[in-house]
């Protein structure tokens, strides 16, 4: 994923993830980034300062990590009276290959992770026939639900240019494992 700094032509600035730059140019053609400020879809790419992993920064990540995992099976053993029963009887996360550096990463991750499963637990999964359900409920030949499945995306851009609304499940890190 990549992250892009974006202004409108208004000056409002604000960020957008994309899969990677072509990804980025086919949604501002097709009109689909738009400022969260005035909506407008004149969004154009702003300023952005590259990323620079040093080796004091990895190395004060590693430590970091590293404390955090060890303090984990401490404060899992801790006292239970602070902690919620739902905190309690959590299963412990599966670290991925790609592990995010920074708390706000952290934080959005978790964040789709749930948006995700809201997702995924409201849906019925219709799997590789999903194009074909998703018209068949927008023009009324079948039940109206919230479904999830897997297409090509071609077919998903044909959903949208009939006037369907879809979107893509969040993708997480340990997906690409």
């Amino acid at each position: 994923m990549i992250k892009y700094t974006l202004v409108c032509d208004s000056a409002h600035t604000f960020e957008g993830w994309f899969r990677n730059s072509d990804d980025f140019e086919a949604q501002v053609g097709r009109k689909l980034v738009l400022c969260p400020t005035c909506g407008t879809a004149n969004v154009k790419k702003g300023l952005m300062a590259p990323a620079v992993s040093t080796s004091r920064k990895r190395e004060a990540i590693s430590s970091a990590m590293e404390a955090d995992i060890q303090s984990a099976p401490q404060e899992a053993a801790g006292d239970a009276s602070g902690a919620s029963p739902a905190v309690q009887n959590q299963a412990p996360m599966q670290q991925s290959a790609l592990l995010p550096t920074d708390m706000r990463q952290k934080e959005i991750i978790e964040a789709l992770r749930v948006v995700r499963a809201k997702m995924i637990e409201n849906s019925e999964n219709v799997g590789q026939d999903f194009a074909e359900e998703a018209r068949k409920i927008h023009y009324g030949e079948a039940e109206e639900r919230n479904i999830y499945g897997q297409t090509t995306p071609k077919d998903a851009e044909d959903l949208i240019d009939e006037g369907i609304s879809v979107l893509p499940l969040p993708e997480l890190p340990e997906e690409k494992n």
